[in-house]
């Protein structure tokens, strides 16, 4: 069975003409009005015909489980045999469709739209994330590979929690008990995670600029969750990506490359999957059940386990920029940049001889993670800490686990277990709170107790015997994709209070972008643009100039230079500078190039790459893609 399900405003239709295959109906089932309903288009197809009524519960329980997730009271099944060309006999898929009428009639508001007629319909979607969902129903036969859940997503699901908030003066206060006047955010973000709300109602913002900007944009041929993204993006994630690299390796980290899918079946990954909380994408391939990596954990551990180590290695560290991991994450959490089903996640691994090593590199890794995001461009105001570990772990830690606290000068989320459920005994992450109050995990750092034991890892001590390290997990940015959210997001918020929105100048696609007043002036635009080493473009377009300007402003473009008769003749520029700028009062400036190409070459030499333009210098010349 085939389903197209639209949330919608309404939803009315009128009989034409009877097809010979039409049944019978009273006048009031001709045409029919209903509001705020969930239309199941559906196409009952030749192979529902071997299992009906295990078919008709599998949808049944889909269409009420996507009904709960949108809040509908009312449910439309409406006939629709263009979504298969496998069609079902009439008679079974009338009968099938009454019975999915019957059972929906018990929980629902139900209106079963006539089988067999021409009809005209009119529809209005409301046009948020789960608005529109396609499903495939088969009986149990039939099914695929199933996605495979692992132990530790059931565990946290069933994970008793204590949740309290730590002040940077080390006291411990129970989340009811503390005074959130002037910390929103951390408000925001304590809700979140105790309810674990991670479905989306509304389209984020960025979601929007993702696509104005040409950053990004959802793949309709691939499964959700996977994105396409234009050479801005492009830009702008490889830049990201670069920079993460190039710190790591200067706190040490050697990068290394794995392999993209593992054996399920292989007796320590299998272990593995079961201590790792994320769903995964399986598949089958010459008989073997695989499945696509979550993380770099697993390659970097197998690389560990053969290698021969001393404590004079330690700290080791290793680390992978994992384009992709994959997760399937579930279909209502999908939303844009912020939770995906393939990501760009830095992954690095720090093998520690003890925990005294392993807490002084944690640490360390905590501020790098800061640093790194400050660079980036979200700073300590844009995100919210979260510490979790054991209860026997903080009894042991106190006066560690307040320094996390004490270091972002601030009070912080904390999460505490009775029992350990997962690898690690203690955890940090920094979350960004978005513009719909969702909350996105960044950077994280974990102390794994666990893996190396499982992977048979160990390094030779000071006494010349085998002993096993600990393990720190450390994203020091998170998803790639999901800082690119945070930016936007962030840009989002600064619209909203009056400033212009921005991008760092690092990551900005365009840096400069000149504008020739008319086209004899677009001589005197290339001349400046070879002054200028950084990513500069003209827009020699016929249109007019408060257009161009606007377009630029549109952009993002952190630097607008006209250039006219006066530029021309006094060989100067002037430059509207964005960052310095308000809406109705541009910040104008009148420079040389050399003093232009100055002040961008002190911004973009701040220990970040750089990469050339990457699209043509000309904005006549190129595409359009959204």
């Amino acid at each position: 069975m085939q389903l197209l399900i639209i949330h919608s405003d309404f939803l009315e239709y009128e009989t034409k003409e009877a097809t010979p295959m039409a049944e019978k109906i009273s006048d009031d089932m001709r045409s029919k009005r209903t509001d705020e309903a969930l239309v199941a288009f559906i196409a009952v197809e030749k192979v529902d015909e071997a299992n009906q009524g295990e078919v008709v519960r599998h949808s049944c329980d889909e269409i009420t489980r996507v009904a709960g997730e949108v809040k509908a009271n009312r449910v439309v099944l409406y006939p629709y045999a263009h979504l298969s060309p496998n069609l079902s006999k009439p008679d079974i898929a009338v009968s099938m469709l009454k019975e999915m009428e019957s059972e929906l009639k018990s929980v629902f508001e139900v209106l079963r739209v006539p089988f067999g007629w021409y009809k005209g319909f009119t529809i209005k979607c409301k046009g948020h994330p789960l608005s529109e969902l396609s499903r495939t129903i088969r009986h149990a036969e039939d099914v695929p590979v199933e996605d495979v859940v692992s132990e530790a997503v059931k565990a946290e699901e069933k994970a008793k929690s204590s949740w309290m908030i730590l002040t940077p003066e080390g006291e411990l206060i129970e989340i009811e008990n503390f005074d959130f006047t002037n910390h929103d955010n951390l408000k925001i973000f304590a809700d979140h995670e105790i309810n674990k709300n991670r479905a989306v109602d509304k389209v984020p913002p960025h979601v929007k600029l993702m696509r104005r900007l040409e950053i990004a944009d959802y793949e309709p041929a691939s499964d959700p969750g996977n994105m396409r993204f234009y050479p801005k993006g492009r830009l702008i994630k490889s830049l990201i990506e670069n920079y993460v690299l190039d710190e790591a390796t200067r706190a040490g980290a050697m990068e290394v490359e794995t392999p993209l899918m593992y054996d399920m079946n292989q007796p320590t990954l299998k272990k593995y999957l079961d201590r790792f909380p994320a769903r995964h994408y399986s598949i089958e391939s010459d008989k073997k059940k695989l499945f696509l990596r979550f993380a770099a954990c697993f390659g970097q551990f197998l690389m560990n386990h053969d290698m021969t180590i001393s404590y004079r290695n330690l700290p080791f560290k290793m680390i992978e920029l994992t384009r992709y991991s994959f997760r399937k994450e579930q279909r209502g959490e999908l939303a844009g940049l912020r939770r995906l089903r393939s990501f760009t996640m830095p992954d690095m691994h720090t093998l520690c001889t003890d925990m005294g090593q392993a807490l002084e590199e944690f640490y360390q890794q905590y501020n790098m993670s800061m640093r790194m995001l400050d660079t980036i461009g979200l700073d300590l105001n844009d995100y919210e800490v979260a510490i979790r570990f054991t209860r026997d772990f903080y009894e042991n830690n106190r006066e560690f686990i307040t320094k996390l606290a004490r270091t972002v000068k601030r009070p912080v989320l904390v999460e505490m277990w009775d029992e350990r459920f997962f690898y690690f005994v203690l955890k940090f992450e920094f979350n960004y709170i978005d513009c719909l109050g969702k909350a996105s995990a960044l950077s994280t750092v974990q102390i794994d107790v666990e893996n190396a034991e499982r992977y048979d890892i160990d390094y030779i001590d000071s006494s010349g015997h085998a002993a096993r390290p600990l393990i720190l997990h450390c994203s020091p940015s998170g998803a790639i994709e999901r800082c690119i959210y945070a930016l936007l997001e962030k840009a989002q918020m600064i619209a909203d209070s009056g400033a212009p929105p921005i991008l760092p100048l690092w990551l900005s696609p365009t840096q400069v972008r000149i504008i020739p007043v008319a086209d004899h002036h677009i001589e005197y635009a290339k001349q400046v643009a070879s002054q200028l080493r950084c990513r500069v473009d003209i827009d020699d377009r016929n249109q007019s100039l408060g257009k161009k300007i606007r377009d630029a402003g549109r952009e993002w473009v952190p630097y607008v230079v006209v250039v006219g008769d006066s530029e021309v003749k006094n060989q100067n520029l002037t430059v509207t500078i964005r960052a310095e700028s308000d809406p109705k009062k541009p910040k104008k400036v009148v420079m040389t190039a050399v003093e232009l190409d100055q002040i961008i070459d002190e911004q973009n030499t701040k220990n970040t790459p750089y990469k050339p333009l990457p699209l043509n210098m000309l904005l006549s010349l190129r595409p359009k893609f959204v």
